[in-house]
């Protein structure tokens, strides 16, 4: 009975630690774009905040499409160069802010328009702390189109963000900045995520506001034309985030290389562990009234030989 009582126990304190052991918690990299969407608070709750901190990249982009001192006569123009992976490039055309993209294998491209007359082309890089690198170099090209001296003036689209998220599901809101041309002006924007591209109208230049839910997480490149009444258009490339769980199908969307450790539970294991439960509690109760009985045995002898 005395082994029966050890070997029981010591089956119940071998069956929790496979338990513990086989319920393994394992964590693969995602590539997520932003921290996941913070939950809406609930009555009587409590909230914690925490702060990542990082250095801001060291290394910034450089340009080398077009070359300096390049002339054109037609717009937009092919921007490309060499980048750190897995940052934000953000251009710049005489300090504005006109186009942004993913780095994504060591380099960047995208379209930009162009201003009348001299044009300062600059890059900065950003990390998803939206912490700035250093400044690229400088490139000087010369933008020339009789279409706009018939006309009057050019169509300029640029907006204060490059880069904007939200959680998938909800509208992504993007202010952008119109000017010069003239009305009505028609909108057509790619959003990037296979939805025919939308067209909208804008009767008079200022402040423009677009709007598009993306059903699934992702990073996105955002591709906005705006066109005036005489046909004179304007570009502009930015990158959207959706911010949530992503499916195996988003992956692709993602360039951003930074993510969240998603975790994992192995089930199988544990049901079959939480199915022998009844069987190691059994044994146990079973052990416990062996023992009782077998003290109350030996009690009743020792008082019997008194």
């Amino acid at each position: 009975m005395q082994k029966l009582r050890y070997s029981s126990r010591r089956f119940l304190v071998g069956l929790i630690g496979a338990c513990l052991v086989t319920v393994g918690v394992y964590t693969y990299h995602v590539s997520a774009i932003t921290p996941l969407p913070t939950p809406e608070p609930k009555p009587g709750s409590y909230g914690l905040e925490a702060t990542k901190k990082q250095p801001p990249p060291t290394r910034g982009a450089t340009i080398t499409v077009p070359g300096d001192g390049a002339s054109f006569s037609n717009s937009p123009v092919t921007v490309s160069g060499i980048c750190p992976d897995d940052l934000l490039v953000q251009l710049y055309n005489n300090g504005v802010m006109v186009g942004s993209v993913m780095c994504e294998g060591g380099s960047f491209k995208l379209e930009v328009s162009l201003f009348a007359g001299v044009n300062e082309l600059s890059a900065i890089v950003y990390d998803f702390l939206d912490q700035a690198g250093p400044t690229s170099n400088t490139i000087k090209v010369t933008y020339t189109d009789t279409q706009f001296a018939a006309f009057g003036a050019a169509v300029t689209l640029t907006s204060a963000y490059g880069r904007r998220s939200t959680a998938a599901g909800n509208d992504l809101d993007w202010p952008l900045q119109l000017s010069g041309g003239t009305g009505p002006y028609a909108f057509s924007i790619d959003w990037g995520d296979g939805v025919k591209p939308e067209l909208k109208s804008q009767s008079l230049a200022g402040l423009v506001t677009i709007a598009h839910p993306y059903k699934k997480a992702g990073i996105y490149h955002v591709n906005v034309t705006a066109t005036d009444v005489n046909g004179v258009s304007a570009f502009l490339q930015m990158v959207a985030v959706s911010n949530g769980k992503l499916d195996e199908g988003t992956g692709s969307n993602d360039a951003s290389g930074q993510g969240t450790a998603a975790t994992k539970v192995m089930w199988i294991p544990a049901a079959v562990a939480v199915a022998f439960l009844p069987l190691s509690y059994w044994l146990g109760r079973r052990s416990q009234v062996v023992s009782l009985r077998n003290k109350m045995l030996k009690d009743r002898d020792s008082f019997g030989k008194k």
